[in-house]
């Protein structure tokens, strides 16, 4: 972490970095939860930097999908989604490397 503040847009559904624009973590997510996830997605990205231009690299993009998923960055925004569909998006098993 880079220690500054991130600033959110007013609806809290994006941070901004930069001056653009990423959709937020899901706020829901239990913080013990949101950790492990937050572990296991720059795990993938460490992975996705060893594999880059192998055969093994677009499973490592796959796994940074996957975490990134759970988190709900990306997939259906968590805020279109009901609390149980919330849930069963970040209790899903997102393996590690």
């Amino acid at each position: 972490m880079t220690g500054r503040p991130v600033e959110h847009t007013e609806d809290g559904h994006f941070v901004v970095i930069d001056g653009r624009k990423w959709r937020a973590t899901d706020p829901d997510i239990p913080a013990e939860r949101r950790d492990e996830l937050q572990h296991v997605l720059m795990a993938w990205r460490r992975e996705v930097k060893r594999t880059k231009g192998t055969d093994e690299e677009r499973h490592s993009r796959d796994g940074v999908q996957a975490a990134k998923v759970a988190l709900g960055e990306r997939g259906t925004p968590w805020w279109e989604q009901s609390d149980s569909e919330r849930r069963a998006r970040w209790e899903t098993d997102v393996p590690e490397p």
